[in-house]
């Protein structure tokens, strides 16, 4: 029996044997303490989130104490745009902040509860390459904003934005620049020593960390406030114990992540090329969404127009292949993907969208195995259409 093949690496990624070692001892030796203690069983436990701050600064050019710790990537979205949002209100500054309409809906649903608090929220469109429209970007920041969210990889579609570009704008019209860069990490270059990027977004699960821990990088604590109340630790931003083990194990997958980077790049990126060229091969119909676009090497989404994703799915499922059909987030929904809506995709082409992700463990004959069944599997879930059009 063929072992099952796992290409929904965008949504969660296995625990990396080197990450897995370096937490263990915050469970169960000597370092599993608070680290809020001042024994040794406490202090054991604080250097090792003093490390992983110090591994992450380093990763992104910053300074550990920016690195405020978090449950994930779906927290650390919220405590930027909602903390950020709170905090300029605060001060008698806008009550407004501006995201994509493609972005990930922890990004959404915080512009949501922005609105809900009393502010304002921008939804800006994407073109039919999920790239945030120039006019859109222009027109929400000369309306004075109190945050502006960026993906810098989209988590269903895999694009680039440009970061640098809209960050810099963002410090000349005084609005605070946060960017999701949970898709980002380890896949694309992401040091923010360079330009002004003052919030950044990542979560452990989709680089070899365990899931439950992210963290967001805050280069000036002044501009969030908290919405967790506590005890005081993170400096008051984000308050309780701390998640020792994860945050240990997201250090180390930080630092392996980030260098490693540029042979990651390349080989998921051949991985990727290869699959696409015989996708198209294969089926002359497939579309390749955003092919023309740049895009971060490990995520394809493509279409077979006609076909029913969640009909595809299931039968891939059913042939030992994992895929999605866009973000986990989105799992049973029935419609399709906000992104491929925003996208302005015609029906049967956002109904037949499928996600391949692709990650470490997967290899050259992982995509062979996949071409061998895939043509069947999309004859058989034709049929079924036609039996149930019956």
């Amino acid at each position: 029996m063929n072992k099952p093949i796992y290409l929904d690496n965008a949504a969660t990624t296995p625990i990396r044997p080197e990450v897995l070692q370096a937490m263990m001892p915050y469970l169960t030796d000597e370092a599993f303490g608070n680290p809020s203690s001042m024994h040794q069983f406490g202090r054991a436990a604080q250097a090792g989130v003093d490390t992983a701050r110090r591994q992450i600064a380093e990763a992104f050019g910053t300074e550990p104490g920016d690195v405020i710790f978090t449950s994930g990537g779906t927290e650390a979205d919220n405590l930027a745009i909602i903390g950020g949002a709170l905090a300029s209100h605060r001060r008698g500054g806008p009550f407004r902040v501006a995201v994509g309409q493609a972005d990930h809906k922890a990004v959404l649903a915080a512009a949501e509860a922005v609105e809900q608090a009393g502010g304002e929220a921008l939804y800006l469109p994407v073109d039919s390459n999920c790239l945030l429209r120039a006019d859109a970007v222009q027109e929400a920041l000369a309306s004075k904003l109190a945050v502006f969210s960026m993906m810098w990889v989209n988590n269903e579609i895999g694009v680039i934005q440009d970061v640098r570009a809209v960050a810099e704008q963002c410090a000349a019209t005084g609005a605070v620049f946060h960017t999701d860069a949970v898709q980002a990490v380890g896949k694309v270059p992401c040091r923010i020593d360079d330009f002004p990027c003052t919030l950044l977004s990542i979560s452990g699960h989709k680089i070899g960390a365990p899931k439950g821990v992210g963290a967001l990088l805050v280069r000036d604590r002044t501009v969030v406030d908290a919405l967790i109340h506590g005890g005081g630790q993170q400096f008051g931003i984000r308050p309780g114990t701390e998640n020792v083990a994860g945050i240990v194990a997201l250090g180390q997958a930080v630092r392996l992540a980030v260098r490693e980077q540029e042979t990651t790049h390349q080989t998921l990126g051949a991985l990727r090329d290869d699959f696409e060229r015989r996708m198209r091969e294969t089926f002359p119909d497939a579309k390749i969404l955003a092919a023309d676009a740049d895009r971060a090497p490990h995520i394809s989404n493509l279409s077979l127009p006609g076909i029913d994703s969640q009909a595809l799915l299931m039968q891939c499922d059913m042939a030992g292949v994992a895929l999605s059909a866009g973000s986990a987030c989105n799992t049973g929904a029935a419609e399709p993907s906000h992104v491929h809506e925003a996208m302005g995709l015609p029906t049967d082409v956002a109904t037949g969208a499928v996600r391949f992700s692709f990650y470490k463990q997967n290899t050259p004959q992982d995509v062979n195995r996949v071409m061998e069944i895939l043509p069947g599997i999309v004859e058989k879930v034709k049929k079924l259409a036609e039996v149930l059009a019956r």
